[in-house]
């Protein structure tokens, strides 16, 4: 089984880049963000609790996802191998979803991050405010703050793959089809 992290901060591109890897290597998309959003449109309490810290700009408490991708992972037993987008954010997180890999008898195969500068994010996010619907992406302080958390909480996930060999950056600017070559080019690295 290929598991492949995706990795950056909101905004990089992750969604974009997930949908073509997803096809390219016949992976399960698991987004956290998707999950997270499917129970707020369904008003659950689950997506409520999440809803009120997405709207203040934090990042939703650990238990509560990693409760998600077990059961995501359960419902798609025969997959192939798992495109991790949004998640693990935090060290723990990383650690918790390493022993829930291990106890399916499988692991991460290779983290890949996409590198964007604080100011592309912040464009990009306004921009797609515009019509996503979301309101996390129309407030630039709450976009600011959701980079601040990013780089404080998420970004030493990439030591703890970095320590495994399994993390390869990628820069996350330019055009899609760029961004994709050189994402499949760090994969099929890993693949070797």
């Amino acid at each position: 089984m290929f598991n492949l992290v995706l990795f950056g901060p909101p905004g990089s591109g992750k969604g974009t880049q997930s949908d073509k890897l997803v096809e390219k290597y016949k992976l399960v998309h698991l987004s956290t963000g998707n999950l997270l959003r499917e129970e707020i449109a369904h008003h659950t309490p689950l997506g409520m609790e999440a809803k009120s810290f997405m709207d203040k700009g934090q990042l939703v408490p650990d238990e509560v996802v990693i409760g998600m991708v077990d059961n995501y992972f359960d419902k798609h037993k025969g997959a192939r191998g798992f495109l991790f987008d949004g998640f693990p954010r935090t060290v723990a997180q990383a650690r918790a979803l390493d022993n829930l890999l291990d106890l399916k008898m499988t692991s991460i195969s290779a983290v890949v991050a996409l590198e964007v500068t604080e100011e592309e994010l912040v464009k990009r996010l306004l921009n797609r405010g515009k019509t996503s619907g979301r309101s996390d992406d129309t407030n630039e302080e709450v976009i600011r703050k959701r980079y601040a958390v990013y780089l404080k909480e998420t970004a030493p996930v990439s030591e703890h793959y970095k320590k495994v060999k399994k993390f390869e950056s990628v820069k996350g600017e330019g055009t899609v089809e760029e961004i994709f070559n050189a994402v499949c080019k760090a994969i099929d690295k890993k693949l070797e």
